[in-house]
């Protein structure tokens, strides 16, 4: 997957439909409230199309799935549909280098993105809709025109981008192992799940170009493959477009569907292996179960939230309360296309002794087998799909993603009526009958991944798991020149593929209306009536979080956010939990940097009964003294094991040099181990105080009328004291007259994390959003980033790296961020620092035509999501800016000149004036980095001591 773009989970949403298809037909549910209408048709070649129009954003997604994944690879060549999805955004005939990525600037799209799965790859990217025919033409030149462009230096490059993705995903991360130690012992060698998604290291390096080219030609046809575009457009001229742009791609060989062998363990497996970068120990278990789909994969995802989802759950009570061996349980169905598995994971306290998890589990177990599940449990369970199918539906990408998945793997967009009846269809019988099937006395895989040195933490009789480590060498990765273009002849076409096509008619930039008021205790409300689903989401914000802590006891705000939603005054933790499950809502609670933040996410219907919930939750904490503790050893666990995970080293350690030590954000919000232990329930209701109107603000957006809301809110406003509350001030740290470099030691370590910046601009300064403008061309555009297209593409260091101005309110970090291969540290930081050093002086017009073409072409998609439009209010309140601040900052960039680039480049990019941190393998990289001219680098951690 391409790194630092939107995530896509695929999930059962629900969705109601009524079709209009070509070639085939279906059913329209006429008596069903909500219609998400589609159109399914077939070009001649095989290509499946799928159109859903949605004219309520002038946006357009654009999605190609293709039915191979790591199930249709062969042993030996692992990694291959993977590699693929990152060969295919680098060129095709037509587009040229740097293809996709190139074009998504310049129309202003969210970013071409893909991931790849064991059963499916996929392709997709948001686009305004006066760039839809571009995106077809595009998609279907990597469809037929893009095998001819992969060259041996491409493949070579890209081989060491996939690498670093597995090192930054797996290897470099605390219990990265697992799921491929599980794989390897659930299923047969020669089952296609037996392998990761993301390969062998080894097999990456064997592939050749001719393997690569067989893949194409087998699999990326186009009879195994959906084009789905979700949006506004025009039904009939976005029809003439895919027929004139993909019908002469030809048909490819017949694709044979696989086998769903039932997967069966002859005896259960333990094994353990020491984790260089776990400091507590976990236990997994897990037992093969059925396919996606399958009948009794809807019991099974029930039976899984109802053991270990909430305070009643016989997990939480067995393990965490009664036993408190951890702080909580993961339990899930996962079911892919052949097979699926059943997992449970605990994560245990630290020094706990892994048998003791495992005799908890069979009592939590036990106790499940003598109580049951109740029928109320199930029907809270069901109340939440209703929720979730909105949810679903708040954007054209969701929306067109899953009409792709059931095209896929149900061979019917239209699924969803099915799917929806599975799951309404689960009784206590299905539960308590899949649990005696799947669970109850089978055999299954037990994994005890433990830190160094703690093999007696392991499950008793485990043997050692097999796992292959690689030995990061200096030198060993071969040189490669990707920039060299392919030669060859093209291939032919009807018409001239090469001329891209126009754009349509530009949307216009539609700000939404917003409403504010502001109540009687000072808390001032806004919002944005939204009808297109019948979902509210709201955040009610206090300023206050980290800010007003006390350096002795940071961690107090925290604590206080998460014991909030444990209960109140007359309801316990679990009646809570069930009164809001009912309405089939979300209300969390949680402390930031600047603020105490409480978010909610309900049908409209009960929006009014959610904020009753919230209203309690907020006048009426319970100050459950048991959920206290359990709270703090929590946090302390989730404390240890950030000391041994590089990317939250790298977090906590770079906050400590950009604001020093006077400051109170130069804190880890979690606290250490002794502030955290010295904090009693005392002092949060101290700190509660800080919960006042004064400092409060709501925002919300959703199918709510603003009386209704500022109603909802009447308990908080006359009944919340108005305390008055006084945001401390701090100094922030000057800009460092030279550089340093700093080295947290990790040691072992197959990737360095690097942070490079200094304390920068808070976002309301005149400056702010201009030098965002000018971080665009640098690390602030992706796949169009100088930082990217140099240490990704060109020499292929890293997975992924960027730029960025992070102020608020108050002054933030400017910072560049990535993680690379380890032998490639120095060569890497020398190669950022003369990136900076040159960015000024050699941007030009068409640099800065990019960054204006993508930051005003994407203001079309900028408020598409209730998330985003939340974001908006946000920024208007917090940063005291118009409603129409993006038409403003439109104009900003509409007159920003190469010269005022280049100003704003001379005065917050010298390269000579910041702090660069690496976390990674001192005994190997520490001294090559005195050749950065900044001295010797300072050691933070001498004596690998773990800090407290």
């Amino acid at each position: 997957m391409k790194p630092f773009r939107l995530l896509i989970l695929l999930c059962s949403v629900s969705i109601l439909f009524s079709c209009n298809q070509e070639k085939t037909t279906t059913k329209t549910e006429e008596s069903q409230e909500f219609n998400v209408p589609f159109e399914k048709f077939t070009l001649d070649n095989g290509l499946t199309v799928v159109l859903h129009k949605d004219t309520s954003d002038p946006v357009v997604a654009v999605a190609l799935t293709t039915h191979v994944g790591s199930a249709r690879e062969i042993e030996g060549r692992t990694g291959f549909a993977h590699l693929f999805e990152h060969l295919l955004f680098l060129e095709s005939e037509n587009l040229g280098k740097g293809g996709l990525d190139k074009m998504s600037a310049r129309i202003g799209g969210s970013g071409a993105n893909g991931s790849t799965s064991r059963d499916r790859t996929n392709y997709f990217q948001t686009v305004p809709k006066d760039a839809l025919e571009k995106m077809i033409w595009a998609e279907a030149d990597k469809l037929g025109w893009f095998i001819n462009t992969v060259t041996d230096p491409v493949l070579s490059k890209e081989k060491q981008v996939v690498k670093n993705e597995k090192r930054q995903s797996v290897d470099n991360r605390p219990y990265g192992h697992v799921q491929y130690v599980v794989d390897k012992n659930l299923y047969p060698g020669d089952h296609p799940y037996n392998w990761q998604v993301i390969g062998s290291l080894e097999d990456l390096q064997n592939a050749t170009l001719q393997d690569v080219k067989d893949f194409y030609n087998r699999w990326y046809t186009p009879n195994n493959t959906v084009l789905t575009i979700a949006g506004d457009f025009d039904t009939e001229q976005t029809k003439a477009w895919v027929h004139k742009y993909f019908d002469e791609i030809k048909r490819g060989e017949k694709i044979p569907a696989l086998e769903k062998p039932a997967i069966t363990v002859a005896e259960t497996k333990k094994l353990y292996y020491e984790d260089n970068f776990a400091r507590v120990p976990q236990l997994t278990m897990t037992w093969p179960t059925v396919p996606l789909y399958h009948k009794d994969s809807y019991a099974l995802n029930m039976l899984a939230q109802y053991l270990s989802d909430g305070k009643k759950a016989p997990f939480n009570e067995v393990l965490v309360d009664e036993k408190q061996l951890t702080s909580g349980v993961t339990m899930y169905n996962y079911a892919s296309e052949l097979a699926g598995q059943y997992r449970v994971q605990v994560r245990a306290f630290s020094e706990k002794d892994l048998d003791e998890i495992a005799q908890g589990i069979q009592s939590a177990f036990a106790k499940f087998e003598s109580e049951g599940i109740p029928q109320s449990a199930i029907d809270r369970i069901k109340a939440g799909q209703e929720t979730n199918f909105y949810n679903g539906l708040s954007s054209v990408l969701g929306k067109g993603f899953q009409l792709a998945q059931y095209e896929v793997f149900a061979n019917d967009p239209g699924f969803i009526a099915k799917d929806i009846e599975n799951i309404l269809a689960v009784t206590v019988e299905d539960v308590q009958r899949v649990y005696n099937t799947y669970i109850k006395g089978k055999n299954y895989i037990a994994t005890s991944f433990v830190p160094n040195g703690q093999v007696d933490l392991a499950l008793e009789n485990s043997q050692l798991a097999e796992v292959v480590e690689e030995k990061i060498v200096e030198g060993a990765e071969e040189s490669f020149d990707a920039s060299i273009a392919a030669t060859y002849e093209k291939t032919p076409s009807a018409f001239d593929r090469s001329i891209e096509p126009a754009y349509g008619d530009a949307p216009a930039l539609t700000i939404p209306d917003v409403w504010q008021t502001d109540l009687s205790s000072g808390i001032k409300v806004y919002g944005i009536e939204n009808k297109e689903v019948p979902l509210v989401q709201f955040q009610l914000s206090f300023d206050g979080g980290l800010l007003l802590e006390n350096p002795e006891k940071v961690g107090v705000s925290n604590l206080m956010a998460r014991l909030m939603t444990k209960g109140t005054a007359s309801k316990t933790t679990a009646e809570l939990e069930e009164a809001i499950e009912r309405l089939g809502a979300s209300i969390n609670v949680f402390a930031g940097n600047e603020s105490i933040v409480v978010t909610g996410n309900t049908l409209a219907k009960n929006y009014d009964a959610t904020m009753a919930l919230v209203e309690e939750i907020v006048l009426q904490p319970r100050w459950d003294e048991k959920e206290f503790d359990l709270i703090k050893q929590s946090v302390m666990n989730q404390i240890v094991q950030q000391q041994a995970n590089p990317n939250s080293v790298a977090s906590n350690e770079y906050a400590k040099l950009i604001y020093g030590d006077t400051h109170i954000l130069s804190h880890n919000r979690l606290g250490t181990l002794v502030s955290v232990a010295n904090i009693s329930i005392e002092d949060l209701k101290a700190f509660y105080k800080n919960i006042s109107p004064t400092v409060g603000n709501m925002y919300i957006v959703g199918d709510v009328k603003e009386p209704t809301v500022v109603q909802s809110l009447a308990g908080i406003n006359e009944n919340l004291e108005a305390t008055p509350v006084t945001i401390p001030t701090f100094e922030m740290p000057k800009r460092p007259e030279q550089s340093t470099v700093y080295f947290y030691d990790v040691p072992g370590a197959k990737q360095s994390v690097l942070r490079f910046g200094y304390p920068a601009l808070a976002a309301t300064d005149p400056d702010y959003y201009p030098a965002r403008v000018m971080n665009y061309r640098l690390g602030g555009g992706g796949f169009a980033s100088q930082l990217t297209q140099q240490l990704r593409e060109g020499k292929g260091y890293t997975y992924g790296i960027g730029s960025r101005f992070s102020g608020t309110a108050l002054p933030g970090a400017f910072t560049i961020s990535s993680g690379v291969r380890s032998n490639v540290t120095y060569e890497s930081a020398a190669l950022v620092k003369q990136i900076l050093n040159e960015y000024g002086a050699n941007f030009n017009e068409e640099d800065l035509e990019v960054s204006k073409s993508f930051l005003i072409k994407s203001n079309a998609r900028a408020f598409e999501t209730s998330g985003a439009k939340l974001g908006m209010l946000s920024n208007i309140s917090e940063l005291n800016l118009p409603v129409d601040y993006a038409k403003q900052r439109e104009a900003t960039v509409r007159e920003m000149t190469v010269e005022d680039i280049k100003a704003l480049s001379d005065k917050y990019l010298d390269p000579n004036k910041m702090i660069y941190l690496v976390v990674g393998d001192a005994k190997t990289q520490l001294k090559k980095l005195e050749q950065l001219g900044y001295g010797t680098p300072v050691l933070l951690n001498p004596k690998e001591e773990i800090k407290k």
